[in-house]
């Protein structure tokens, strides 16, 4: 028991540095925004720190670690990341920080919707309302006579909708591939898929803007290493809820830096968007738990 408890610190720790760096990036891109840098920029330099990190894999394994028997839906995920990012990176432009992140948590409940005609799951009840709850979040958001771009939104909830596709495609290949075949795959289709956007939309910059720029490159791809290590350590349902602190600490970004400070509607919206997420994601994250039996033994499944 002290173990599992040990572990679940460790997770939990683990993830909640992963939401203060989802707040830093989310501030990044804001910043970068103001200063005039084009989104397919900002996207490219995502993209090849991405690939960078993967770099000493690729030179250790060589070609190998591309070797897969499903390219196509490499290429998709790939493609699928480019998309949530270029939407993600987008929607702070229109909206404030809280509630471009808030949007972005709804990723949950369309791949609700799609995880029963896609991958043929059976989505029980507490998902199904999560889903609905969120969904009441959002009109709750975009009531009558708000003040919410809905331009912004769109691209939010864009973004959302394309996270699926990295979600599901991510479940099917963890199935047979490594992840570092994945990230390998993941890294070099964003890269060059990202590279013509940038250098059509490119302009002149700044020495700041290249640190910036090299700073999230460097640092945003640890965002999945640090929530795969954190479900390595603990166990799902007790350390998926810690990936939503980010809002708190991309709303105190946004009050510090920016003065933004959400109106009482939108933070009610957000209330419920944030508490259907954590239902779809705590259903989610036990219903994926093994059996206890598997559990018990380190070289098994649950290990």
């Amino acid at each position: 028991m002290h173990q599992g408890v040990s572990g679940n610190l460790r997770g939990g720790a683990l993830m909640a540095i992963a939401a203060v760096i989802f707040a830093a990036e989310a501030l990044a891109i804001r910043v970068m925004t103001a200063r005039g840098i084009p989104v397919e920029v900002q996207v490219f330099a995502r993209s090849l720190g991405q690939l960078l990190w993967v770099a000493p894999l690729i030179m250790a394994s060589g070609r190998a670690v591309f070797r897969t028997s499903r390219p196509g839906l490499h290429l998709l995920r790939g493609m699928s990341s480019l998309l949530t990012w270029g939407f993600y990176y987008a929607s702070f432009g229109p909206l404030d920080l809280a509630t471009a992140t808030v949007l972005s948590f709804t990723n949950v409940m369309f791949t609700t919707l799609l995880a029963g005609p896609v991958l043929g799951e059976r989505v029980d009840g507490w998902r199904w309302a999560g889903t609905v709850a969120g969904f009441v979040g959002v009109a709750v958001m975009l009531r009558p006579g708000t003040t919410v771009s809905m331009a912004g939104v769109a691209l939010a909830l864009a973004s959302a909708v394309t996270w699926c596709g990295i979600t599901l495609s991510s479940r099917v290949l963890a199935q047979q591939d490594r992840n570092t075949t994945i990230m390998a795959w993941v890294g070099l289709v964003t890269s060059l898929g990202s590279a013509p956007f940038a250098v059509i939309a490119w302009v002149p910059l700044a020495a700041l803007d290249y640190v910036i720029l090299l700073a999230v490159a460097a640092v945003a791809p640890a965002i999945i290493w640090l929530i795969t290590s954190a479900y390595r350590h603990g166990e799902a349902s007790a350390i998926a809820p810690f990936q939503y602190l980010r809002l708190i600490f991309v709303t105190g970004f946004g009050w510090l830096f920016f003065r933004e400070v959400p109106d009482a509607w939108t933070w009610a919206g957000a209330a419920v968007i944030l508490a259907g997420a954590l239902i779809v994601t705590i259903a989610e994250s036990r219903r994926r738990l093994p059996p206890p039996m598997a559990r018990k033994s380190p070289d098994g499944p649950g290990s």
